[in-house]
């Protein structure tokens, strides 16, 4: 292919891998424990005519979506995705094979599937005589698909910390009043948050002081998250806790030695889960923990807790994405965002990149991951 030709074809490509992308993105709270998926298919001019994304586990997938959508005009084009389409059979057929009957003649695809289970995608439409290519924006795609990916590679579920605090780092006042040192609109960005998750984790300090309820409030359509709650003593979930509501499932995770009578309460409410104890310092085994919500399908998990379990999520290096609002207030004195983390030197600081700052309300969002993670670029 000329250089012009390959050029406007990149191009296209990059641009079809771009709106994938913000496809995929609209199945973050409804797929898991699957990826988010987008795809476009484009015809053999190189225009869309085709989109899909994978709206819900057990549904059809992305792929699935933009053929019947592009119908005949598939045939001889290009499929566009951001993951690489599967080769197996679950709840539903193999893309590849999908991709293969409606006579597809390229895909680029953005990520590699990680997943033993449903990779080989690529080898399978390879060996049918399509043209397949690592496309653009592989890192980009990646990031949409954080929870996933971490769940696969990892066997855990991707930790989003979310907090909320003053411009001195404050996250409550000295007398322990914390409402509300956010906007509204900040508030009501957290619940689109939780939307997004599969589960809601705070500690036994949050749940007391605060009575959480962590469910979703105005999203509509939102799937509820499971609400975890890590009460190492089985105190700090009385009877009538707002989170024994029924509005959303509930987990609460105590020690192992904790006596049952402890958590009888809990019996039609919640479910109860024993976990071993932190080997140094209080707490759970937040290894252990993870592995328990990895069991339960959960792939992405919102930290709302306070700042000791924050710490230890930090010193076990098990924070993925870190999501703060910053009021514009100062407090001088009262807890800070970030407890026992294991932090004494400059050194050791957890090095975090900026992703992105937003203006909500009042309040500033800064996101950021460790430093080590992919970074996105335009291609």
């Amino acid at each position: 292919m000329a250089a012009p030709a390959a050029a406007a074809r990149d191009a296209r490509e990059a641009d079809a891998t771009r709106r994938a992308i913000e496809l995929a993105a609209r199945g973050l709270g409804s797929t898991s424990p699957n990826p988010v998926v987008g795809c476009v298919v484009l015809d053999t001019t190189g225009h869309p005519v085709g989109e899909g994304w994978h709206q819900r586990a057990g549904g059809p997938h992305a792929e699935v979506h933009a053929l019947a959508a592009a119908g005949p005009a598939a045939r001889g084009g290009t499929a566009v995705v951001t993951l690489e389409p599967c080769a197996h059979t679950g709840r539903t057929g193999p893309c590849a094979q999908a991709l293969i009957d409606a006579g597809v003649a390229r895909v680029v695809y953005a990520v590699a599937d990680p997943n033993p289970q449903a990779a080989g995608g690529a080898a399978v439409l390879t060996a049918a005589g399509v043209d397949v290519a690592a496309g653009p924006l592989g890192a980009e795609a990646a990031e949409g698909n954080a929870p996933w990916l971490t769940a696969v590679r990892h066997g855990r579920p991707h930790v989003h910390w979310k907090y909320a605090a003053t411009l001195d780092g404050r996250t409550a006042a000295a007398d322990g009043t914390s409402r509300w040192i956010t906007s509204a609109e900040a508030r009501a960005d957290v619940h689109r948050l939780r939307a997004a998750s599969d589960a809601v984790l705070v500690g036994a300090g949050t749940a007391r002081a605060d009575d959480p309820h962590l469910a979703v409030r105005g999203v509509p359509g939102a799937r509820q998250p499971l609400r975890v709650v890590v009460d190492t003593t089985g105190t700090a979930v009385p009877p009538g806790a707002r989170v024994l509501d029924g509005t959303a499932a509930t987990l609460v995770a105590v020690a192992d030695d904790t006596p049952t009578g402890a958590t009888t309460h809990l019996a039609d409410h919640a479910e109860v889960v024993r976990l071993p104890r932190a080997a140094h310092g209080p707490g759970l085994d937040l290894t252990a923990l993870l592995a328990a919500l990895h069991r339960r399908d959960v792939r992405s998990l919102l930290l709302e807790g306070g700042p000791t379990l924050a710490g230890a999520f930090a010193a076990a290096g098990l924070i993925d994405r870190v999501t703060g609002y910053l009021a514009p207030a100062l407090l001088g004195a009262g807890p800070q965002a970030l407890n026992g983390a294991g932090i004494t030197t400059i050194a050791d600081a957890l090095r975090l990149r900026v992703t992105d700052v937003d203006r909500i309300g009042q309040d500033l969002r800064i996101s950021a991951v460790p430093v080590n993670a992919p970074v996105p670029k335009e291609s």
